[in-house]
C-alpha cells in the first residue's frame, strides 16, 4: 500500500467518522421528535450499527480494496471526535430547523388539501342531501295533492261503472258463496240458540223456585 493510498484511506475514514456522527445525531433527534416508545430504542441502535458497518466497509473497499490497518480505526476515531467537538451542535440545530420546516410544510399541505379538496366535497355532499330531501318532500306533497284531486273523479268513475260491473261480478261470486250459505245459516242458528240458552236456564230456575 503506497503512502498516497494510506493518506487517502485515512481521509476517507475521517469522513466516515463524520458521517457516523451525523447519522447518530439524526437518529437521536428524529427519535426524540417522533416521541417513539422507549422499547424501540434498542431496535434503532441495531439499525444504526448495521448501517454504520455497511457504510464503513463500503468506503474501505473503495479506498483501499478492503485492507484493514490501524490508521483505519484512527481515522474513524478522529472523525467522530472532531464531529462531536465542533460540528454536532450545529448539525442538531440544522436538523431541528429542517424538522420545523417539514412540519410547517406538512401542516400547510394538510390545510390546503382540506380547503380545496375535503371542504368542497363536504359542501357538495351537504347540498346533495338538501336537494334529495327537498325532492322527497315535494314528491310526497304532489302525491297528496294528486290523490285529493283524483279522489272525486275516482268516486264518480266508480258510480258510473258500478251498474256495468255488478252484473258481471255477481255470476262469478254467487257460485263461490252458495256452498257456504247452508253452513253459515246453521252456524247462525246455533249461535242464536247458544245466546238463548242462559235465558232458558234462568227462566226454568225462576219457575222452579218462585212459582
Amino acid at each position: 500500500m503506497t503512502l498516497h493510498i494510506q493518506f487517502f484511506t485515512l481521509f476517507t475514514m475521517f469522513c466516515s467518522g463524520l458521517a457516523l456522527g451525523v447519522l447518530f445525531d439524526v437518529c437521536r433527534v428524529v427519535f426524540g421528535k417522533l416521541r417513539l416508545p422507549r422499547y424501540l430504542l434498542p431496535l434503532v441502535d441495531v439499525i444504526y450499527w448495521i448501517v454504520a458497518t455497511i457504510l464503513v466497509f463500503y468506503v474501505l473497499m473503495v479506498s483501499n480494496e478492503g485492507q484493514v490497518r490501524v490508521f483505519v480505526f484512527l481515522g474513524i476515531g478522529i472523525g467522530i471526535c472532531f464531529y462531536f467537538a465542533l460540528l454536532s451542535h450545529w448539525i442538531i440545530w440544522l436538523l431541528l430547523i429542517l424538522i420545523r420546516v417539514l412540519i410547517s410544510l406538512y401542516r400547510f399541505a394538510k390545510k390546503m388539501v382540506y380547503l380545496f379538496l375535503i371542504k368542497p366535497i363536504q359542501g357538495i355532499y351537504r347540498l346533495l342531501v338538501i336537494l334529495f330531501g327537498f325532492l322527497i318532500a315535494m314528491t310526497v306533497f304532489l302525491y297528496k295533492i294528486v290523490l285529493q284531486l283524483l279522489y272525486p273523479l275516482w268516486r264518480l268513475l266508480l258510480w258510473m261503472i258500478r251498474p256495468l260491473i255488478r252484473p258481471l261480478i255477481r255470476p262469478l261470486i254467487r257460485p263461490l258463496i252458495r256452498p257456504l250459505m247452508v253452513p253459515l245459516r246453521k252456524l247462525r242458528l246455533w249461535l242464536t240458540g247458544m245466546a238463548r240458552f242462559p235465558k232458558k236456564i234462568w227462566d226454568f230456575i225462576r219457575k222452579l223456585f218462585w212459582k
